[in-house]
């Protein structure tokens, strides 16, 4: 029997996240989007309001969500500022590694850090040369007795500059290309490593991203995560677990664009009467309502399969690709209906749109997800 209800559970996380955000995020968000603030002060409540860490077990002390509660959180708090919820969300994509791959003592050793007090984690694979191509990557790792050793450069990692340890990834032998890759976990403050604050961002201005330098540092050996050569193969579980929480962001930001773009068409007067009174701007609010409701269908579906144990799923492409481009459409009809006020960031809108061109890129393009669309559908 199919279910739409969302559990009594699930209903108490969605009007917490939204409480949230309008709480504690919305007031802050375009301060924070104009100064490229870092919200620690925000991550800190959310962390004590249990919204931090949602995928870490119960048995090491976490709340043990699964990703479709994931995304229901993270829809809401992304109605608020998507920057900001990037910084409370990152800690994610970090824990992935960890719940796929990770041996006992890794678990409790770094997913254990995140529960007892305020911790950041990053997942470093980006690279300036290897974005959607992961399996270019040039980041290089060899043995050395007890140690590995890691040199190379990552991009754009969120959270990077704040982390407290990394899941990083690095290649044996560049012409391996994904047979030659492997992961690790280690603190991130080994020598050798240095790390930035990228800055001059489109937009999700207030999450920090970041650039890692790894110049010759050693990790010991118990820092490999699962098997050695496996680390692309990791990889691409992480972003089928994860990609259904961009569908989340989406949705977020797509119904925050909605409803403003209501609550203005109501008030907006133009020859002499409410722009809602227009088919015109009707017909844009309409498609608006019904794109973000196969959004939302859609993120709920991939992230449900993900709880159900389907670890390679390509419906996970499927709600990216569909709920990302869905977003910059929603977005940029919301500046059009606000008119030369969308324009200005005086209203939330232009920073709507901003923080929603990323969704098409980071976690692999919108073509890329296209490309593992077409291979699903075209193999044998």
């Amino acid at each position: 029997m199919i279910d739409f209800e969302l559990t009594e559970e699930q209903r108490e996380l969605k009007t917490l996240a939204r409480r949230f955000a309008e709480k504690e995020i919305i007031p802050r968000a375009r301060e924070y989007d104009i100064n490229a603030t870092f919200p620690r002060d925000v991550c800190e409540k959310a962390f004590e309001a249990g919204l931090m860490n949602l995928l870490v077990p119960k048995e090491l002390g976490g709340p043990g969500l699964g990703v479709l509660d994931s995304c229901i959180i993270g829809e809401e708090l992304n109605y608020g500022c998507a920057g900001i919820a990037g910084a409370i969300a990152a800690n994610e994509l970090a824990t992935l590694p960890l719940l796929i791959a990770g041996n006992a003592e890794q678990k409790r050793r770094y997913l254990g850090q995140l529960v007892e007090k305020l911790t950041f984690a990053a997942f470093a694979i980006t690279e300036p040369g290897a974005g959607s191509d992961v399996a270019g990557m040039s980041t290089t790792y060899r043995r050395e007795g007890d140690y590995y050793v890691l040199n190379g450069t990552k991009h754009f990692i969120s959270n990077g500059s704040q982390a407290s340890w990394y899941v990083a990834f690095a290649t044996a032998d560049k012409k391996l290309r994904h047979k030659g890759i492997s992961a690790f976990v280690f603190p991130a403050d080994l020598p050798g490593i240095q790390r930035r604050r990228m800055h001059g961002k489109l937009g999700q201005r207030a999450g920090d991203t970041a650039e890692i330098v790894f110049e010759d540092v050693r990790v010991p050996k118990e820092a490999l995560l699962g098997e050695e050569g496996e680390g692309f193969k990791y990889a691409m579980i992480t972003f089928d677990r994860s990609r259904p929480s961009i569908g989340a962001i989406a949705t977020g930001i797509a119904q925050r664009a909605l409803d403003e773009s209501v609550k203005y068409a109501k008030q907006r007067q133009a020859f002499g009467q409410p722009i809602a009174n227009f088919q015109a701007i009707q017909f844009m609010l309409a498609d608006m309502a019904i794109e973000i409701e196969a959004m939302r269908l859609l993120t709920y579906k991939a992230a449900w399969l993900v709880d159900q144990g389907q670890t390679r799923n390509v419906l996970s492409s499927y709600a990216k690709a569909f709920a990302a481009d869905a977003c910059m459409r929603i977005t940029t009809d919301a500046v059009q209906i606000f008119g030369g006020y969308g324009y200005m960031d005086e209203f939330p809108v232009q920073k709507l749109m901003r923080d929603a061109k990323l969704l098409q890129i980071y976690e692999g393009t919108s073509q890329i997800q296209r490309v593992i669309v077409a291979r699903h559908l075209l193999r044998d």
